[in-house]
């Protein structure tokens, strides 16, 4: 079943909700070349663990607030004092190892981005630069992760990343656009090259 408002625009059916369709019609499978993005995808799909989109979505602008806009440069240089305060963070999902693997991972962005130019540059570089169309059918299930997606995993675990399991970068892969998982009788799948 589609999941299609006033508009009558036939979409995923995950896409229910004002937030929920909001990001679903201006972000979800967008290809993103933004070290920025990439980051913040990265941090909220990570914070997602073991929580549903939602909730993360609803807390996205005090992520982006207490992150610094999600510049990897900034969040690289936070302390423990800078940590303890966003531990106390009613803005963001409070959960202290999620918030350390945010400046961790910020680090690690900035070495991968040295070594190939940026970080989009790398992340894009395991799809050929080239979109994955899945052209999923309404009712087809997802896949949590993929063969793709645990081999970006390790690789970023290699690299020091953390909160990088292949569900989080499945699902990484999907928002920044990498793997277009709209299904195809959704209006965003035939706008986004499905």
């Amino acid at each position: 079943m589609h999941a299609a408002d006033e508009d009558g625009r036939p979409r995923c059916s995950w896409a229910t909700g004002d937030l929920l369709r909001a990001y679903h019609d201006e972000e979800w499978g967008v290809p993103v070349h933004d070290d920025r993005r990439q980051f913040e995808f990265l941090t909220l799909e990570g914070a997602q663990a073991g929580l549903s989109w939602l909730t993360v979505l609803k807390r996205r602008d005090g992520y982006r607030r207490a992150f610094a806009g999600f510049d990897p440069a900034v969040v690289a240089a936070f302390d423990v004092a800078r940590l303890d305060t966003l531990v106390q963070d009613p803005g963001i999902i409070r959960h202290r190892a999620k918030i350390e693997s945010t400046v961790t991972n910020a680090r690690a962005v900035l070495a991968v981005a040295e070594e190939f130019g940026t970080f989009d540059a790398y992340v894009w570089g395991f799809v050929g630069d080239e979109v994955i169309q899945n052209h999923r059918r309404q009712g087809q299930a997802l896949p949590g992760f993929t063969p793709l997606s645990k081999q970006l995993s390790a690789d970023l675990r290699r690299r020091g990343f953390r909160f990088v399991g292949p569900t989080v970068i499945y699902a990484h892969l999907q928002a920044a656009g990498l793997v277009q998982d709209h299904v195809t009788s959704c209006f965003r799948s035939s706008e986004l090259g499905g």
